[in-house]
Formats: C-alpha cells, sequence, structure tokens
C-alpha cells in the first residue's frame, strides 16, 4: 500500500489580474477560464474562454509575458478553436467551445487540447491536438463506450502529461472528467435539497478516465477512446459539498502527480436562484497509478476574495485552469492561471514547501 501525504505545505501570492474583455464583440460576456502551455520557444501561451453576445465561446490564443514591475503583458493572436464542428454549434442560444485545458504530451510530441464542446447533446468532452501550440486540429468528442460509462454531459477533461497505469494494468494515458447530472442544471432552490440528499459518491465528482497508449500511438484517433473510468475525489462535509471538479492538468512534484480542483459550496438558497462559492485545493495522486489518491487539502488554498473574484457574470468564483512550471523561480514554483467570477481571468503563485 501507498501511504497517504498527513500534511502538505503550500503558500499562494496573488499576481493579479493576466486578462479582461477590450471591447472586442467576441468577449463582450467575458474572457475567462484559460488552459496554458508553454509553445516551442518557451513563450506562455494562454488560451482563454471568449464569450460572445448569447454565450457564444470560442477558444483565444494570448501570448503572455511578466514585466520587469511584474505586470502581464497579454497580445492576442486570434483564436485556437471556434465553433463550427456540428458538436460544438447548435441553433439556439450557449453553444461553443469552452473553459480548455492544454498538456504538452511527450511520448504523443503533441500538444492536447481537452476543451468542452456545447452543442446539440449539451455538454461533451471534446480533443484537439497541436505539433506547436499554435495551430489545432480536432479529433472529435470522446467515446465512453464501454460497458457501465457514465454517458451524457460530461465536462472538465485535463490530460496527464505522461502514460500511468490503469487500474486493470494496462499502460494508458489519463484525463480527468466529471460527469453531470442532470438536476445539478436544474435553475432554482429545488435541485439543491435533492443534491444534499445524495450521498457523497453521487454528487458530481472527479473521475480518471483512461486511453491505452499502444493504440493511440499507431492511430491519433484512438485517442478518443476511452477504456476505463474510475472515480477519484468526491465532495466532502469539510468544503465543496455541493459539487467539485478538474482544475489544471497535473503536474509532476517529488510527491506524486498535483493539480488544483474546483469545488463549490452553497453559500445562500433562500432567493430565485441559489448563490454558490467556487474555491480551489491540491490533490496529488501516486505517480504510477493516479487513481490512488495520496493527499487532498483540507481547507481550500484560494477562495474568493478580490473584488473581480466576487463580483461578475458568476459572483464567487474562483476556477483554476491552468498551470505554469515555474523553474525559473526555484523548485516548486507553479503560476496558476483562472478565471474570476466568471468574467476575467487572474494569477496566482503557488509555492510548495
Amino acid at each position: 500500500m501507498i501511504d497517504p501525504l498527513v500534511e502538505l505545505q503550500a503558500s499562494v501570492e496573488r499576481l493579479g489580474l493576466v486578462l479582461e474583455p477590450d471591447g472586442d464583440p467576441a468577449e463582450v460576456e467575458g474572457v475567462l477560464n484559460p488552459a496554458c502551455a508553454r509553445g516551442r520557444d518557451g513563450v506562455l501561451l494562454l488560451y482563454p474562454r471568449a464569450v460572445a453576445k448569447s454565450n457564444v465561446s470560442r477558444v483565444g490564443r494570448v501570448r503572455v509575458s511578466h514585466g520587469s514591475n511584474g505586470a502581464f503583458a497579454a497580445a492576442r493572436d486570434g483564436f485556437a478553436l471556434e465553433p463550427r464542428a456540428e458538436y460544438e454549434v447548435r441553433p439556439h442560444p450557449g453553444y461553443g467551445c469552452e473553459d480548455p485545458r492544454v498538456t504538452y504530451v511527450p511520448v504523443l510530441d503533441a500538444y492536447v487540447m481537452a476543451y468542452t464542446a456545447f452543442g446539440p447533446q449539451g455538454p461533451r468532452i471534446a480533443l484537439a491536438l497541436s505539433a506547436d501550440g499554435i495551430t489545432w486540429e480536432r479529433l472529435g468528442l470522446m467515446r465512453f463506450e464501454q460497458p457501465g460509462m457514465a454517458q451524457g454531459d460530461d465536462k472538465d477533461a485535463a490530460f496527464f502529461p505522461e502514460p500511468v497505469v490503469s487500474p486493470t494494468g494496462v499502460v494508458s494515458l489519463a484525463f480527468y472528467h466529471r460527469p453531470m447530472l442532470h438536476l445539478s442544471a436544474v435553475d432554482g432552490r429545488a435541485a439543491i435539497p435533492m443534491i444534499e440528499r445524495m450521498p457523497f459518491e453521487d454528487r458530481e465528482s472527479i473521475r480518471i478516465g483512461y486511453v491505452p497508449l499502444e493504440p493511440a500511438l499507431q492511430d491519433r484517433n484512438r485517442l478518443l477512446d476511452v477504456a476505463e473510468s474510475v472515480l477519484v475525489l468526491s465532495p466532502d462535509d469539510r468544503w465543496g459539498s455541493i459539487k467539485i471538479g478538474a482544475g489544471t492538468p497535473p503536474v509532476r512534484v517529488a510527491e506524486g502527480w498535483m493539480s488544483l480542483f474546483h469545488a463549490v459550496d452553497l453559500l445562500d438558497n433562500s432567493g430565485a436562484k441559489p448563490k454558490f462559492r467556487y474555491c480551489a485545493g491540491i490533490v496529488i495522486h501516486d505517480l504510477e497509478q493516479p487513481h490512488r489518491v495520496l493527499y487532498r487539502s483540507p481547507k481550500p488554498v484560494l477562495v474568493p476574495e478580490s473584488e473581480l473574484e466576487r463580483t461578475g457574470i458568476v459572483d464567487n468564483v474562483v476556477f483554476p485552469t491552468g498551470i505554469d512550471v515555474r523553474d525559473d523561480l526555484g523548485a516548486r514554483v507553479f503560476d496558476v492561471y483562472y478565471g474570476m467570477a466568471d468574467y476575467t481571468i487572474g494569477a496566482a503563485r503557488l509555492t510548495l514547501g
């Protein structure tokens, strides 16, 4: 057996605003929840969700640098993805390419973008690949076709960067995902008592899916074929009791695979719509078998505090989606990029002790 971690020392420092809507119609309803990756030239690339009128989403491409005064310089560079596939477009409002996460996977020598394709069927996990982080090619929707797998609405996918071993012993590429409950999409107060009566493991939770490596090396389209999926992290009564989902892709640390996840608590259910708080915590998985969770934050490491985090399209939201390893600043330093109140993008520096 692998011993879990009893304690993890971590500190978080806010770095401030990175990106906000600039008046372009493509961003009028927000620029948020960015993936991030280092390009082949070492330049930091962000891939924010840009939301136009009627909640139509695109995945942007932004080159980011740090000024000498600590401020961020962001240069927009068009779009990585715009909704055009049949699974990304529908006739009524609210569709497109949402909330990407990007992972460079050396064994594929490619960047893998997992994103939410919101089309005629509702939210589904889709993949795109890139050789350089600039130009992207769609693969399609991930296929959850094995017996017993959850079918339907799914979100928050992010790939691990290295092959791992699945619960059945198959060398695989692993990814987070979060199958959704239909009742969680119900507007109003009625859904909350239903959720609170559920066992924690039946609420929206983080799962890890597994794609066998060898077939994917032979045919990139086989990256869409999910062979296994296992529950790894559920809400609990300490914090994040309503639902939880993946945040950043995992990065390797001495203890295992580390990522930040998001979790949702109820603030108030007395009005027409419930009010929630989205916070972020740390999870660490075993390096070889990531379905074994070694550590989970007993309390959040990032909570909505600033005005930009507390007030926006959706109030009280910090939503981590990108992580940049900052070896240039010393060991165990990471910059985390996150959506603030579903409208702007902030950054925070995470340092592990």
